[in-house]
């Protein structure tokens, strides 16, 4: 039995096709595919046909070769779970799943090119699901999201709900060809963040099995308030042999999952909120109700991983033009957290101005310790009263001394918990708990945001501080997770899910307040780097890797989830660091936001004169990260990243300007040569070639940059101009 195109769209470069098997009509699943590339397309054979399935009694024969993987899917409790070993695995494709069918669907056209298709899924037992997926103007990834609705007279629980679900992976093969399909995921450890694991479908065991019967699946995902903890939200499946790669990411701060599944020739793909299974959410829904789940982006292209990355951030150009005017420059950030590690004072914050004065920096940011301290203990947080022995005159008059030298004033805060010590620590019932206990990780509670008391106390300890003290920056930063979940009225993971929501609505009632102020996302370095929090802040910090060598592959790994624009780089410098030094530790800053910290009242004459010659040429530069297309990279740097090997160069290039830059680092590897390619179709010369040892970039050929006379942990930034 055929499968059957039950409808297709053609949405910018790509072919949105709704499929159906013949036997079952209304149950329509959903495949991307390049435009370009439709004719490409072969119809999957209808039956497996090796002599080890051939081979068996006729009744069992013939075994059919593929399916349409499900719109949607969800599994609704006190339904029949999913059979073939699925149980523990996944909950997809149960019964509840399959209960549902196509209602309608319907396209829709916004003014200015946007479009979106609504397609409604109705069960039986009372459930109506409306599958969204929506193309903005602009962008080259596709918006999906899925919405329940209880229709029925009586109760129903959700336990998984995806948000997306793509199948028919790969549409280029008529049968399951090994070794074509290679899975793409990004890995993440503190200070570690975003190293990039490829597979094979072999390599995770999801060869389908030799009468495709058993579930093969891979679940992978985070628990608990730090969406980018052990994993990226994010999926990437190449068809290697066709050139073609599909993308998926999700947008939300907190537990996650993304599944792999493969019981036929073809492979699926679906992400959303944790499931009952993985992230103890389960949702009950009375009669009306709706529940909506976490948005997600998709995308194809005819190209590598990398490409389908690039796509994959265009949604988040969007919100920020939300931010600021002054943050459209890309202006420098100076935090003094590597200065004195805790200890800020007015008297050291001044002195760091006075040697930054006239430098082009801009933000200047009072980092952890300028809260008062009852006790002993490093961090006492809760309580957000200034520390009157380091700020004898108040947080005001050191804001008011920084902008009197042309400094916006910054200033840290971890809001959303309490620390043993401060008076907060006893206010119980306004924080998290789980089996009827506050919730404690390590010398960390968690105020509850689904309390109107919390908002109400962190609007006067926080807004009205940044108010009352003329501040103009706020790094939030967040160090512990909470992990599967706290007490609520239904399930663990539904209540944290509630509770994450209420701190996106502190922050966007933060930004409704003081709409000039310039929000960073911090957790502890790289921990909510996911679009759902990014779209509520200017920059992200990259990462907690202040002066380890492996901060330049971190900074370039995180390209391919965060613009380059939102990705703040620590540049730490010390009175001892070597004009070597100096320089790799401020070649790695041009990789993303420029972030200095360190000794900077300490150094040299030597040395300040070469670090304002890197923030002017930093800033002269900076339009073409602002504006440029994705960064291309080149590296070959060995398996670990505290002990790297060879080199990196990172290429940024803007078609419209005709300007581009490379940035580029030696590791411990021998070798003298570094090579880049160019972009194609200009002639490019050397306008710049900052290092410390100049004089040995060159362009040859009109094709590519070499970059010779390298020395071992060395760095700099080679700024390209047309001939």
């Amino acid at each position: 039995m055929p499968i059957i195109i039950h409808a297709e769209f053609e949405l910018g470069d790509t072919l949105v096709r709704y499929q159906a098997p013949a036997d079952a009509p209304t149950s329509v699943g959903l495949v991307l595919i390049p435009l370009a590339y439709r004719e490409r397309t072969v119809t999957p054979r209808e039956n497996l046909t090796e002599d080890c399935v051939t081979a068996l009694p006729a009744w069992m024969l013939p075994v059919r070769a593929w399916e349409v993987d499900p719109l949607v899917h969800v599994h609704v409790r006190g339904q029949t779970h999913a059979p073939a070993f699925a149980a523990g695995r996944t909950q997809r494709g149960g019964p509840a799943t399959l209960g549902l069918r196509l209602q309608s669907q319907k396209r829709e056209t916004a003014d200015d090119g946007s479009t979106l298709i609504r397609t409604v899924l109705v069960a039986d037992y009372g459930l109506e699901c409306t599958h969204e997926l929506e193309l903005r103007a602009g962008e080259s990834a596709f918006r999906v999201r899925t919405t329940a609705r209880n229709t029925s007279a009586a109760p129903l629980t959700l336990e998984l709900l995806t948000s997306f679900s793509l199948g028919g992976l790969t549409p280029f093969v008529e049968a399951d060809e090994p070794g074509r399909l290679k899975v793409h995921r990004l890995r993440s450890a503190w200070s570690a963040e975003g190293r990039h694991e490829a597979r094979s479908l072999e390599d995770l065991q999801l060869e389908r099995s030799w009468v495709g019967y058993g579930v093969s699946c891979e679940r992978f995902g985070q628990v608990g308030s730090m969406p980018v903890s052990g994993w990226f939200p994010l999926l990437g499946i190449e068809d290697e042999v066709a050139g073609v790669t599909w993308g998926a990411r999700l947008a939300l701060p907190g537990s996650w999952q993304i599944e792999l599944y493969r019981r036929h020739d073809q492979l699926a793909i679906s992400g959303g909120q944790a499931d009952r299974e993985f992230g103890h959410w389960w949702k009950c829904l009375a009669p009306g109700e709706t529940f909506a789940s976490p948005e997600a982006w998709v995308t194809v292209v005819a190209g590598d991983f990398d490409a389908a990355c690039a796509r994959l951030n265009s949604p988040l150009k969007a919100p920020l033009a939300a931010q600021p005017a002054g943050e459209q420059t890309l202006p420098v950030v100076f935090n003094e957290w590597c200065t004195s590690w805790g200890s800020p004072t007015h008297a050291n914050l001044l002195a760091l101005a006075e040697r930054l004065h006239g430098s082009g920096v801009t933000y200047m940011v009072i980092d952890d310790g300028w809260a008062e301290r009852i006790g002993d203990s490093f961090q006492q947080n809760g309580d957000w009263v200034v520390n009157r022995r380091s700020f004898p005159d108040g947080l005001r008059a050191t804001a008011e001394a920084l902008r009197a030298r042309g400094f916006t004033p910054g200033i840290w805060f971890e809001f959303e918990v309490v620390n043993p010590g401060s008076k907060a620590w006893e206010e119980t019932t306004h924080m998290l708990h789980r089996d009827g206990q506050p919730l404690q990780v390590g010398t960390r509670r968690f105020w509850d945001f689904r309390d109107p008391w919390v908002h109400e106390y962190l609007a006067e300890r926080l807004i009205q501080q940044l108010k009352d003290n003329l501040i103009g920056y706020l790094k939030i930063d967040y160090n512990d997770s909470i992990g599967l979940g706290h007490d609520g009225a239904e399930s663990p993971g539904e209540a944290l899910r509630q509770h994450l929501d209420g701190v996106q609505a502190f922050l966007r009632r933060v930004r409704r307040e003081l709409p000039e102020l310039v929000i960073e996302n911090c957790s502890s370095g790289g921990h909510r780097t996911e679009p759902s929090m990014m779209a509520l802040t200017a920059m992200s910090s990259f990462s907690d890797a202040h002066e380890s060598p492996d901060i330049p592959l971190i900074a370039a790994n995180l390209h391919r989830v965060a613009l380059p624009r939102q990705s703040q780089v620590w540049a730490v410098l010390r009175a001892t660091d070597s004009p070597q030094r100096l320089t790799y530790s401020l070649a790695a800053a041009f990789l993303g936001r420029m972030c200095l910290s360190g000794e900077m009242h300490l150094l040299s004459p030597q040395a300040v004169k070469w670090v304002r010659e890197a923030i002017e040429l930093y800033r002269e530069l900076a339009p073409i990260l602002l504006a440029g297309e994705a960064p291309r990279r080149t590296v070959d740097c060995g398996p670990s990243w505290q002990h790297p090997q060879g080199r990196q160069a990172v290429l940024f290039h803007d078609s419209v300007a005709g300007r581009a830059y490379v940035v580029w680092h030696d590791f411990a590897k021998p070798g003298a040569t570094l090579e880049v390619d160019l972009p194609a179709g200009r002639e490019w010369r050397v306008v710049r070639d900052w290092t410390d040892q100049p004089g040995q970039a060159q362009v040859r050929g009109n094709k590519r940059l070499h970059i010779g006379g390298l020395r071992p942990f060395s760095g700099g930034v080679v700024v390209l101009g047309r001939v």
